[in-house]
């Protein structure tokens, strides 16, 4: 483990990133923020995350690392929480709590001055930390909205519209927003919905996209791809996804269609876990998709390649989701150069970005012949298929690279630290 270098002049801000899944762990939000906080550095910001040990995934993507370690300026501190499975209530529950109650009490008897917090929604609602805190010294935090909590768990049935836990889970989301200096969010809707479900002056509000980091993740022939190469991949035309098979995301109008392309050269891979992958290994089976493979989470490392083993990359979100949630995937699909076919609700933030600015093809949930005629003139217009990827990269090197958006972040974490000026 790196120490750190005491000879540096001290930095102008100091931010303490709060996530309960981090690097080596396989969740989204943990490799973003992984990369925020070691970016930030490169903007003479001083770094901590506060975070848990890997237990996003299935416990053969748990991989070994230290309580706590400094690596590229970065200060982490992995706390010992249960890791029971996040498909079922309870495990979630359980996990959440038990990394709640020992952050808390590290939050309120924390003694550092001139730290600012960034509260994260994972789990929703971690910044119920920061609220009470802030009741009993100066604590300035920013919010970080990924999902917005209760809204997903009524939309999954998790808990009754209307009912006394919806109520009072909006009752401390209000106490969250309002103690907070700032609040970010990924996409428009969601600023909407912060400031008209809990009376938040937009000016504090601050829509920054995620990214992918585009060094790490860009185009590569498919040809030298070895998922590629191993799954029998370069001849037939792929569209992949790689990411949460969870609940808020549409697998049933690509299945579909992947059911009407059994006669084309036509390959679909679903790549990941969550709390659709059984329900979708069902599916290949009762359909007889033959054309169609299902893998587990690829290594961290093998990402680029893994994305590139493919023609077109599938970004999905369900109905009712647009500004509760986002698919980051988006991101990652533009760094390395691939068409998107978007499956969304008409008038959504994704519908919008892919249409555009021409970076692929965009279907209402559904449309399965749409879908199927789409891919059919794909496979036959090769070329027109690799100017839509050309188009998806410079799209991401124009308004989706880490360095973009972590000069955002670092404005607005800025702006909420006592010990330094509003740069506006």
């Amino acid at each position: 483990m790196a120490e750190p270098d005491t000879t540096a002049s001290p930095p102008d801000l100091r931010v303490v990133i709060l996530n309960q899944y981090y690097v080596p762990d396989v969740a989204s939000t943990g490799h973003l923020l992984h990369e925020l906080a070691e970016e930030l550095v490169t903007h003479g910001v001083g770094v901590s995350v506060n975070t848990s040990r890997p237990s996003y995934g299935p416990p053969e993507t748990w991989q070994p690392c230290p309580r706590r370690e400094f690596t590229n300026g970065v200060n982490v501190t992995r706390m010992i929480t249960t890791r029971l499975s996040k498909d079922h209530l309870f495990g979630r529950m359980l996990n959440s709590m038990t990394f709640l109650a020992p952050l808390m009490l590290r939050m309120l008897f924390r003694r550092r001055k001139g730290e600012v917090f960034l509260y994260t929604t994972n789990p929703p609602y971690l910044g119920v930390i920061g609220a009470f805190a802030s009741f009993l010294r100066s604590h300035p935090y920013v919010v970080l909205l990924h999902d917005s909590y209760p809204h997903l768990a009524v939309w999954v049935g998790k808990i009754r519209a209307g009912g006394l836990i919806e109520g009072i889970w909006h009752r401390l989301n209000r106490l969250i927003y309002h103690r907070a200096e700032q609040t970010i969010v990924l996409c428009e809707a969601a600023r909407e919905l912060v400031c008209k479900d809990y009376g938040i002056a937009p000016q504090l509000v601050h829509v920054i996209p995620n990214w992918a980091d585009g060094s790490k993740l860009h185009p590569i022939p498919k040809s030298e791809s070895e998922m590629a190469l191993k799954h029998g991949l370069v001849e037939p035309f792929t569209v992949l996804y790689s990411g949460n098979l969870g609940l808020y995301y549409e697998f049933d109008t690509i299945l579909a269609a992947a059911e009407q392309l059994r006669d084309a050269d036509f390959r679909l891979v679903l790549i990941g876990a969550g709390g659709k992958r059984d329900w979708i290994e069902r599916q290949i089976r009762e359909r007889g998709l033959s054309n169609t493979l299902l893998l587990p989470y690829q290594p961290f490392e093998k990402l680029n390649d893994s994305l590139n083993a493919s023609n077109a990359s599938l970004v999905t979100i369900a109905k009712g989701i647009e500004g509760i949630s986002y698919p980051s995937k988006l991101y990652s699909s533009l760094a390395v150069g691939r068409p998107i076919l978007a499956f969304s609700e008409r008038g959504s933030e994704l519908h919008r970005v892919v249409e555009e600015h021409h970076v692929g093809h965009w279907f209402e949930l559904g449309d399965v012949d749409g879908a199927v005629a789409c891919i059919r003139q794909m496979i036959a217009d090769p070329a027109r298929c690799a100017e839509l990827g050309r188009s998806a990269r410079r799209l991401f090197e124009d308004r989706y690279t880490l360095q973009a958006s972590a000069e955002l972040y670092a404005r607005v974490l800025r702006m909420a630290s006592p010990q330094t000026e509003d740069p506006t």
